[in-house]
């Protein structure tokens, strides 16, 4: 035994030194412990119901995720969309995070023009929106933002725009050290192999993908982005593995789950067992969407889903 490891384990026999796992409520399942090679954070949009109904504040997001045992949180523009210049205000959410002792990832951001606009002026006016939450990021800390790959025209018009929007976005986010990175997010970016493909032409280091668990419908009944039936959807395990090979983040997305706490649409282990083979290192975000459980108890059920997907492999025949 290392003369260090037996000095802990003399300070835990004697009361004198109390695990920091101790100080979080145990009966909920923890996460996975720092300096391991994946560990949990917490997109905002988990909460966006009560966050829309006002029944939680913006600022009270870090430390509501540290209290569910989380180490990172992911910001969604839409919860402050009126602060990214606010210095004073994003001081607050740094405070917030510091005091939850909880990482600032990324923001999320939508609502802010398309990257992959046919018109070259619109798309260097959303190229130009996206700037200051580039710049608000790095004041929080974040490594990354995401941002969507939305354009009309053929899919390989909407590529070609995308790589010219994002490559600029990129550009832009290099000179302050943030990741520009695509969720496969509707549309022709739910296609793994269209959004790998425009990655591979944009060829610059911080831009990358956030492949999302659930995100994979391309075609829905009556052509629009989110609303109607879906009636043709891209092969998700194929998907995330297509993203994986450019992904700075992964977003575990969520929505209904069974009586052994096993997601209904989704093979959390077949996707897990993806991540981990393509080598990634970093947070895996929970994102519930669910509408059959509270939004706590969905994030709770998702959180410990995951825990267990992280010692558990595809090939295991006893899960």
């Amino acid at each position: 035994m290392k003369l260090y490891h037996l000095y802990l384990y003399i300070l835990i026999a004697f009361g004198l030194f109390t695990p920091a796992c101790k100080n979080k409520n145990m009966a909920q399942e923890q996460t996975i412990s720092e300096g391991d090679d994946i560990r949990l954070s917490l997109a905002e949009w988990s909460f966006h119901k009560e966050l829309q109904a006002n029944k939680m504040d913006h600022l009270q997001f870090a430390e509501k995720a540290a209290a569910l045992g989380f180490e990172g949180v992911e910001y969604v523009n839409q919860f402050f969309k009126d602060k990214a210049t606010d210095t004073s205000y994003l001081s607050q959410m740094k405070d917030k995070a510091n005091a939850a002792g909880v990482k600032q990832l990324l923001i999320m951001i939508d609502e802010e023009g398309y990257l992959a606009d046919k018109d070259p002026g619109r798309r260097d006016e959303a190229v130009k929106n996206h700037f200051k939450w580039v710049d608000a990021a790095a004041f929080l800390g974040c490594h990354s933002i995401r941002v969507n790959a939305h354009g009309e025209g053929t899919p390989e018009e909407v590529a070609a725009n995308a790589v010219d929007g994002l490559s600029k976005l990129a550009k832009y986010a290099a000179t302050k050290n943030i990741n520009v990175i695509v969720e496969n997010h509707g549309g022709y970016s739910s296609n793994g192999q269209w959004l790998s493909g425009v990655m591979k032409s944009i060829n610059m280091p911080n831009a990358g993908t956030l492949p999302d668990f659930g995100n994979f419908c391309v075609k829905r009944e009556k052509g629009d982005m989110w609303e109607s039936k879906c009636v043709e959807e891209y092969d998700k395990y194929k998907g995330v593995e297509e993203l994986m090979t450019y992904a700075k983040a992964v977003s575990a997305k969520s929505y209904d789950f069974d009586a052994e706490g096993k997601e209904t649409t989704i093979d959390f282990i077949k996707m897990m067992d993806i991540v981990k083979k393509a080598g990634y290192k970093g947070f895996v975000g929970v994102e519930y969407e669910g509408k059959n459980l509270s939004e706590e108890k969905g994030i709770i059920t998702t959180r410990d889903l995951l825990n267990r997907c992280l010692t558990t492999s595809a090939t295991d025949t006893t899960k």
